[in-house]
């Protein structure tokens, strides 16, 4: 498919390929004006996790649990979203929460009923592109996004989690697709707590004292140019923990995606690009880490931005490919150094195990959310 890039319009004489030009004398970026102000930090209602059964009882007594990988996804059988109680609803959030993705097929729910059931988990995001109030259009990539890096500024289509940057970046995304290809158009998740975990201690301890530049400047150039669609708010850079503290399993994940960050506030800039270099190594050879869904008409993901990243594969596909996505605000990404990271809360759960049994003891059965062993804005839960 041919680009739509303003580069792609201006071919050089001497190499037959496009030039790149700057932003400025692009008539398109040039010219365009957002409408609304940058957004300021909101306190979002509290995650629906914390009211969930941490069995989840209510959830698997009408749904059966398919974990795709030791790492991240699970694909929930027998079940339609739609059917679901507050109660059931809640306990979801908590699997999202724990497993990164939860995938569902065959689902029955119309836009109406999408945009009804998310409006469970908090407040209705927009996506800087987004023009309807409560939803945005998902489409497919067939472009050579490795051809297109070379004359704009963003990575499309690599890793991220969604809206990054934002002061207040969403929590949970639900993407439900309308039409698909039979074959391509597939989308990746990468668990940021496998992320972490694949560290060494050495470099573990160094980027928990980081914050990572998150920012819409690139991609709000690429979405003018490429898509021909103007962003509704200005660009932003803001400033979030390289690490964060997950606010209802109280685990570490590391908070870099190739998609929106471009430095590290602390370092400088020949430090950031190599660091930056090796984060996108490490997560594009986390193959343990990650999981790869494919579409179907009626099928269903739910993410966590706060656990994941994610990015759909690009194909040559002619087929077409639409998706209806929700997603709603987050708080405001902090760090806990007393947080754990997942293998660490999982070796310290086995010790306990192992000390109880020596004793003579019943095993304890500590939940793994927020409420019980981990910790919430910054503070420990109750």
């Amino acid at each position: 498919m041919p680009s739509d890039l303003e580069a792609f319009k201006h071919i050089s004489p001497d190499s037959g390929t496009p030039i790149t030009i700057h932003p400025l004398f692009n008539p398109k970026i040039r010219n365009w004006e957002p409408k609304d102000p940058i957004r300021e930090e909101i306190q979002p209602p509290k995650d629906r996790a914390f009211f969930a059964d941490p069995e989840k009882k209510a959830l698997l007594a009408v749904a059966k649990q398919v974990d795709l990988t030791e790492s991240i996804g699970t694909v929930l059988e027998n079940v339609q979203l739609s059917q679901l109680d507050d109660k059931q609803l809640d306990e979801l959030a908590l699997l999202v929460n724990e497993r990164g993705v939860v995938f569902f097929r065959d689902q029955d729910l119309n836009t109406e009923q999408q945009v009804k059931l998310f409006e469970h988990y908090g407040i209705l995001d927009k996506h800087p592109a987004q023009k309807d109030t409560k939803h945005v259009i998902i489409r497919g990539s067939t472009n050579d996004t490795r051809a297109e890096w070379a004359y704009t500024p963003w990575p499309i289509g690599d890793f991220h989690a969604d809206t990054s940057f934002e002061i207040n970046p969403p929590s949970y995304s639900m993407l439900r697709m309308e039409e698909h290809p039979t074959v391509g158009g597939d989308t990746a998740w990468v668990s940021q707590y496998g992320l972490y975990d694949a560290l060494s201690d050495a470099l573990k301890r160094f980027v928990d004292g980081l914050h990572a530049v998150h920012t819409s400047r690139l991609q709000y150039d690429t979405i003018i140019d490429s898509w021909g669609v103007g962003p509704n708010r200005p660009p932003i850079d803001t400033h979030h923990p390289a690490v964060r503290t997950h606010p209802v399993t109280g685990l570490k994940a590391l908070n870099v995606n190739p998609g929106f960050v471009t430095a590290f506030a602390e370092l400088k800039k020949e430090e950031s690009d190599k660091l930056l270099d090796f984060f996108k190594l490490h997560l594009h050879a986390a193959d343990d880490h990650s999981v790869r869904w494919k579409w179907a008409v009626g099928s269903v993901a739910l993410w966590d931005n706060r656990a994941t990243l994610h990015r759909v594969i690009p194909g040559t596909y002619t087929e077409p490919r639409r998706g209806i996505r929700t997603t709603v605000f987050g708080e405001k990404p902090f760090f806990d150094p007393n947080s754990e990271s997942r293998a660490q809360r999982a070796a310290r759960l086995k010790k306990d195990v192992e000390i109880r049994q020596a004793d003579g003891k019943p095993n304890g059965n500590e939940a793994t959310n927020g409420a019980s062993s981990g910790t919430t804005n910054g503070t420990s839960a109750a």
